[in-house]
């Protein structure tokens, strides 16, 4: 046995970027612990870091390319792989042009350096307008709400939660996710900071979540209501005159327009549609506008649904309107090692938004892709641009997207999918090739994305730890060599330290970080609490910022037209529920994250148990418009009345995988529903399904 090494990295499978030391002998991995001298997650760490290493050496993980025969998955050689792979899609595109493929890019992109850098090259080589990703599954309202309010999609505001005095979190579970469009790893002992500085945290959901029941004070809200609750707080703070655009009020236009377009939504008409009292409400806004400082935070349950854009547009207004933008302590912007923002710059720029509008159903597309919601429609219907092929990148919408069995059937009809993959799975299975991904600890690790959400400025960087199968190339490689086959380039570019090292210099710290120091530090380096800095980087035209822009106004009406979409056939309204243990449908092929008690439940009330004639653990049918299934139910007043739900992340039933599957799971998108979206950015509206629950015979 030779000597143990340690080796520091940050985990890159949800956004926290948690600090890791990882003891290893060789090949093997002896430990995953937290790391104390982390400054973002000063020594905090949850079980899917510790399951980094199954990933690896998962024994159904896809090791060698695999190509379709006969209904049946042969290996062949990577040469022959790429061959076959350039050749059907150009097939694909001289038969039915460019349009005629697809490319579909799941979560972990984000998190991967390498394929960041590589995957736009491939889709300019496909030349294809048809692209979709995870993002319009559970944040694109947020990146439109700071085109149109600030002009750059990644232009995020992040809570300053280090100093702030009063947090207000509508439908998030920060506790559990340790932050999501803001990376906040160790949620809970944030909590406990703000408390113990004599601070607030105010938690609305229709759920008392693991973060409500940390917080000062819970609100139950009924689904899809909160931009009812958000514009409530603006209109009686308007109406109590605490507006106060603090050192904003230079930048900042339509004011006026903004009071005005608030004016039918006080506080009694809030309690109507929300369930929460209107003098709550009243003395909601008043504590807000006269905290020391506040931030107001709204996430998925107000991201995914019907209404998801006016919500991040309510929620950015009532930050500005109370002097809690771009504001100690309220909400603020990074200023990265790597300047993302920067990199993409659109100044100068005259563009028209949405980009585009989709085939179909005209949705609309921002950020270069069209909503995931549309694919299965894209794929059905004939006509000029119709999807015949598909490319997915470490995606698997079948289970992750809204009515994935309908995206499975226009799947199985293609004349041709490639995917660039680990597993064998539920999207996968329909691959007529399989290119073999690599997992995080054989990647280069800089998690660009997630430094540009983060609650604090630091910067991590680790090379690879172990090489990957079969001497495989990474997944980048893998990206950036079918890119070369369709462009009859000779090479395939720089990797990507070599490009992190030549982009740091332009960045906001590059006096003292460059890869060097990075790999000296070993730790990620400290690069201080955020600061304002919001003016110096507005990219709409005129460089201000737009508090009631007009694509946003426009959809008013239809929100003051709303109501609860629940009937006889369909009484109870689904969410979804986020779990410490899972992580999209990927990690559910580690036994140390599946095992243990059958978590894929539906959660309802008792009240709504009792009416139905439902005990604990029983085994009930949820039906909505596209589906049914059946699974095991779990009565608890966590639940609002009226409300259920149901776990994402679960219902692995083909492919090889067979961990998760063995326990009973099913897939909570075997019942949303892809004709329920926002309609100004696209988002499925995930929250809000009206679902009908009964007893199974």
């Amino acid at each position: 046995m030779t000597q143990p090494m340690t080796h520091h990295r940050s985990c890159n499978i949800c956004e926290a970027m948690c600090g890791l030391i990882i003891t290893h002998d060789g090949d093997t991995v002896l430990s995953v612990k937290p790391d104390p001298d982390d400054p973002l997650s000063r020594g905090h760490i949850c079980p899917k870091a510790v399951a980094l290493q199954d990933f690896r050496v998962d024994p159904d993980r896809v090791t060698r390319p695999l190509k379709k025969v006969d209904g049946a998955f042969v290996e062949i050689s990577w040469e022959e792989a790429y061959d076959f792979a350039a050749q059907r899609l150009q097939e694909v595109q001289q038969a039915h042009g460019k349009d005629a493929v697809g490319v579909y890019l799941g979560n972990p992109n984000a998190h991967k350096f390498g394929n960041l850098l590589n995957l736009p090259r491939l889709v300019k080589a496909l030349g294809t307008v048809n692209r979709y990703s995870s993002a319009t599954a559970d944040q694109i309202p947020h990146h439109v709400a700071s085109i149109h309010m600030m002009g750059h999609p990644m232009l995020i505001p992040v809570p300053d939660v280090e100093r702030t005095d009063f947090m207000v979190i509508i439908g998030g579970n920060p506790l559990v996710s340790n932050g999501s469009m803001m990376t906040a790893p160790g949620f809970g002992k944030r909590m406990d900071e703000i408390k113990a500085r004599g601070g607030r945290v105010v938690v609305i959901d229709p759920r008392r979540t693991e973060t409500a029941e940390k917080a000062t004070e819970h609100h139950f809200i009924k689904p899809e209501t909160d931009a009812f609750l958000m514009f409530a707080l603006l209109h009686e703070i308007f109406e109590a005159d605490l507006v106060d655009l603090a050192t904003l009020a230079g930048v900042v236009d339509g004011l006026e327009a903004l009071k005005k377009a608030v004016a039918p939504f006080d506080a009694d008409k809030a309690a109507e549609m929300t369930g929460i009292p209107a003098d709550t409400i009243r003395q909601l806004a008043h504590d807000f506008a006269t905290a020391k400082s506040a931030v107001c935070y709204a996430r998925m349950g107000a991201s995914t649904q019907s209404f998801g854009t006016l919500c991040q547009w309510a929620n950015n207004a009532l930050n500005i309107v109370t002097g809690n933008f771009d504001s100690e302590g309220g909400a603020m912007f990074t200023t990265p090692a790597l300047d993302y923002v920067g990199m993409t710059s659109r100044r100068g720029q005259v563009r028209s938004y949405p980009e585009k509008r989709s085939r179909v159903s005209g949705q609309p597309l921002y950020n270069g892709e069209f909503p995931i919601s549309v694919m299965a429609e894209e794929m059905e219907t004939s006509g000029e641009g119709q999807i015949k092929a598909m490319v997915t990148v470490a995606g698997n919408p079948v289970l992750t997207a809204p009515n994935g069995r309908r995206i499975e059937e226009g799947l199985e009809k293609l004349d041709f999918m490639l995917s660039v993959d680990i597993h064998i799975n539920d999207t996968t299975r329909h691959a007529d090739l399989i290119l073999p991904g690599t997992v995080a600890l054989e990647e280069v690790m800089y998690d660009m994305v997630f430094h540009t959400f983060a609650v604090r400025n630091t910067s991590g960087f680790a090379p690879a730890l172990f090489d990957p199968p079969n001497q495989n190339p990474q997944e980048w490689e893998v990206i950036a060599q079918l890119t070369a086959r369709l462009t009859g380039a000779n090479s395939i570019g720089p990797d990507p330290t070599t490009t992190l090292g030549a982009l740091l210099p332009n960045g906001y710290h590059a006096d003292r970080v460059s890869v060097d120091a990075l790999l000296k530090s070993g730790t990620p380096i400290d690069l201080g609490p955020l600061v304002a800095n919001l003016k110096d980087r507005l990219e709409t035209p005129d460089k201000r910022i737009n508090l009631a822009p007009q694509a946003f106004l426009e959809d008013l009406p239809r929100l003051l037209e709303f109501e609860p979409p629940v009937t006889d056939e369909f009484p109870l309204l689904m969410i979804g529920r986020r779990q410490v243990r899972s992580h999209n449908s990927w990690t559910q092929n580690s036994l140390r994250l599946v095992k243990g008690k059958n978590r894929c439940t539906v959660q309802l009330n008792p009240v709504d148990a009792a009416r139905l004639g439902i005990e604990d653990e029983a085994n009930v049918i949820v039906e909505g418009r596209v589906g049914s299934v059946e699974m095991a139910a779990e009565v608890t007043d966590e639940m609002a009345p009226g409300v259920v739900s149901i776990p994402q992340g679960w219902g692995q039933k083909n492919g090889k995988i067979g961990i998760a599957r063995d326990v009973g799971t099913i897939s909570i998108n075997d019942l949303t529903d892809d004709s329920r979206i926002d309609p100004v950015s696209g988002n499925a509206a995930f929250n809000g399904v009206p679902v009908a629950v009964k007893l199974a015979s």
